[in-house]
């Protein structure tokens, strides 16, 4: 798990498992308190192994260029979390 720090959040990804497949998220908690809020990364993407989600998430939170005042990431545009 990977993580990065903002002003007004932190930023922690991660990988969980969804049936037989794992999912990349981001998790953003607010620094003043409260609970984190989600953002399931690169949905288009299949993992079965949970090691390759972690990277691809911790991969995504590298790319993000920020977040939006509520917390939610911002990507370049036409970001789809492929190295292609």
């Amino acid at each position: 798990m990977a993580g990065r720090e903002f002003d007004n959040y932190l930023v922690r990804s991660g990988a969980t498992l969804e049936g037989s497949r794992f999912t990349a998220y981001l998790a953003v908690t607010p620094r003043a308190g409260g609970f984190p809020m989600y953002f399931a990364i690169c949905e288009n993407r299949s993992f079965r192994d949970k090691g390759i989600a972690e990277t691809a998430a911790a991969k995504a939170m590298t790319d993000m260029s920020g977040l939006e005042e509520d917390g939610t990431p911002i990507f370049p545009e036409g970001y789809t979390g492929f190295d292609d």
